[in-house]
């Protein structure tokens, strides 16, 4: 019995990522967030983002706007693309991403204002919560990080 799930488990592809880019706008998407605070300080993160990174905004997913991308590949094998930086406006809250883990986050979040983070997020309520100064080299040093120093080519 064990024989055979090992052939399995040897066989077996690993998923396939899920977030991956689409083609939609997403100035389209953001324009049709319902909540109007999470609308607007979507497309400020848009115009902020933008401009800090250089790059065009891709949707990631359904929700998920991103900002450059990276490959990344684990220890277990699973690898793929992700994008750089990004923010997704989630009913709660602003989720951002790729703004927690390089070096210079432990140094900036202090100062950032009210916000909570998990092991890859940051969460914040509204933008006003925050110290937008802060938030931008946030953005900046996390962008720099995950290209420049995540990146597996």
């Amino acid at each position: 019995m064990l024989e055979g799930l090992r052939r399995v488990c040897e066989t077996t592809d690993m998923a396939e990522n899920k977030t991956k880019p689409t083609n939609v706008s997403a100035e389209e998407f953001l324009t049709a967030v319902e909540h109007p605070r999470r609308r607007a300080d979507g497309l400020e993160l848009l115009d902020m983002m933008r401009q800090i990174t250089g790059q065009e905004a891709v949707m990631w997913g359904p929700t998920i706007v991103g900002f450059g991308t990276y490959h990344y590949k684990y220890e277990s094998g699973r690898e793929g693309d992700a994008a750089a930086v990004g923010f997704s406006p989630r009913k709660a809250n602003l989720v951002l991403y790729g703004l927690t883990e390089g070096p210079d986050a432990d140094r900036l979040l202090p100062d950032l204002g009210k916000h909570k983070t998990s092991a890859a997020c940051l969460y914040v309520n509204k933008l006003d919560d925050v110290d937008r100064d802060v938030l931008a080299e946030l953005i900046r040093a996390g962008y720099r990080h995950v290209t420049t120093e995540i990146h597996s080519p």
